[in-house]
């Protein structure tokens, strides 16, 4: 049994760590939001999004676009209450699903903290699903903290051995990024820094 099966099987820690992923984007979602010009978008796709809030961070800079908020049935039920509350839940449309089966369409697709916290098999599987569905100009950004190259200490190589804890997670180098992202039949573009510990990956269908 994995952490995620675990999780399914005991509903009270599933909503606290629901909680706990909803409150660390309330510290990460505006500098993520930040670092990238999402105006040009009409739609969206937060894929894997827990409740809204790095949605919601992203409508607030792109005033024209609409959201979808895309994630486990039991996990974005909670979603509408916090949407309303950040003024966005107007310009929002929450689908339940999983990113194994399928996606939403949009123009750009966001995934924070998502393939991190599966192995390589089962991220290329993530990253297919939604190449399929994303049109052929669609852009997809993973927001990850991206181990870098060099011996010094690095706050992602520490969170590396943490998610090792869960089973297959792991944090990555760009160039397992790369590599993971050629077997979705995508093709990362550029990697950009934020004000904080993630970077943007940038990709688009090969």
């Amino acid at each position: 049994m994995d952490f995620w099966e675990f999780l399914a099987t005991t509903p009270e820690l599933a909503e606290l760590f629901n909680q706990a992923m909803t409150s660390l984007s309330k510290m990460s979602a505006p500098v993520i939001a930040a670092a990238y010009d999402f105006t040009p978008f009409r739609t969206v796709v937060d894929v894997g999004g827990g409740q809204g809030r790095l949605l919601a961070a992203i409508l607030d800079v792109a005033p024209g676009a609409r959201g979808v908020l895309f994630d486990l049935p039991d996990v974005v039920a909670e979603a509408p209450a916090l949407l309303r509350q950040l003024g966005v839940g107007g310009r929002v449309d929450i689908v339940g699903g999983s990113f194994f089966d399928s996606a939403p369409e949009g123009d750009v697709y966001v995934l924070k903290h998502v393939i991190h916290d599966w192995g390589d098999d089962d991220a290329v599987s993530i990253l297919r699903n939604i190449r399929s569905a994303a049109p052929g100009d669609a852009l997809i950004l993973l927001a990850e903290i991206v181990i870098p190259q060099h011996h010094r200490e690095n706050l992602g190589k520490l969170l590396d051995l943490e998610m090792l804890i869960g089973g297959e997670a792991r944090e990555r180098t760009a160039e397992q990024y790369r590599r993971l992202l050629d077997r979705a039949g995508l093709r990362m573009t550029r990697i950009l820094p934020t004000a904080g510990p993630h970077s943007l990956i940038e990709a688009r269908s090969a």
